[in-house]
């Protein structure tokens, strides 16, 4: 008796040493995202001192003549992504259907590892390939003035979304209950009325989680717009700004942080747009965490 109660005694010991460092992990992370917005807070808030809200949100961004306008930067951000969305999406989906509702088991465990090794290219690599090879061919192909265009950086970023909007498109296709597709195929749909019918409704909530956390993949991503999209500071005005330069939040950052003076109303600039970029980024990763929220509490509804 006395070895029994000291075995129990040393595995509750040993529970509650790996309960308080899951919470010490998960606590740290959320203070760890507080330090960085405190960060953020405390080198970009100053340039509201230093610049006018007029010259802040102007559309002409050249700080050597004290020119800071973040405009042309956001919408290019903007544009680039949106662009990668209607790349990537589209794609991302199909690819997951095939994969969870069609493609035989072979080719199920053919494609998981190559867009396993697609989502763990470095982005500079893709940067490469696309100053390399894909700018040329579009300035070639679309008779452009150049290939370092908004275009070439959102056929990029698409392909950096795809690998994670197709593997949580798939989970959430898998998660759908078989019965689903057999009561559905009962009642005399084919196969494809299934999957379109019922099979992607029912996963919907999955898959709008899988195209928010690809579109937040998209904002964040620095090196590949930097080597692609051409760096000018200009307002996408129309549609014709998709395949003329552009440049973006990240990229802006990313070149001139390491020659700007510490201090000075650029440097708290630059601090200012990593704001603006977290704030977006979180927005979309909220989003994402309340579809799943919705889905998960939709499922426990259905399974009760």
């Amino acid at each position: 008796m006395p070895e029994i109660f000291e075995r129990r005694s040393r595995e509750s010991h040993g529970e509650w040493v790996i309960t308080r460092l899951i919470q010490t992990a998960g606590y740290s992370s959320i203070f760890f995202v507080l330090m960085i917005l405190y960060f953020l807070l405390a080198n970009g808030l100053p340039v509201m001192k230093d610049v006018s809200l007029s010259n802040l949100f102007s559309t002409v961004w050249y700080p050597i003549e004290e020119y800071y306008g973040i405009l042309p930067l956001i919408l290019g951000s903007l544009v680039v992504t949106l662009g990668a969305a209607l790349i990537g999406v589209p794609l991302g989906i199909l690819t997951a259907v095939y994969i969870s509702e069609i493609a035989p088991q072979w080719v199920k465990e053919a494609l998981k590892p190559l867009i396993e090794i697609l989502a763990g290219i470095p982005s500079v690599v893709l940067g490469f390939l696309g100053a390399i090879v894909l700018s040329p061919f579009l300035r070639e192909s679309l008779n452009l003035p150049t290939g370092l265009t908004a275009l070439t950086g959102s056929i990029l970023l698409g392909a950096i979304a795809i690998p994670t909007i197709v593997s949580i498109s798939e989970d959430a296709l898998n998660t759908v209950p078989r019965a689903y597709r057999e009561a559905a195929l009962a009642l005399g749909t084919t196969r494809w009325q299934t999957i379109w019918g019922v099979t992607v409704p029912a996963a919907r909530s999955g898959i709008l989680m899988a195209i928010m956390l690809g579109i937040g993949r998209s904002i964040g991503e620095t090196m590949t717009v930097m080597m692609v999209t051409g760096n000018a500071p200009v307002m996408p005005d129309s549609l014709g700004a998709l395949f003329a330069p552009i440049r973006t939040m990240t990229a802006t950052i990313a070149s001139e942080m390491g020659e700007v003076s510490g201090g000075s109303p650029h440097y708290h600039v630059l601090f200012f747009i990593g704001i603006v970029l977290f704030l977006i980024t979180l927005g979309v990763n909220v989003m994402a965490s309340r579809i799943a929220f919705r889905q998960r509490k939709r499922s426990e509804r259905v399974l009760s």
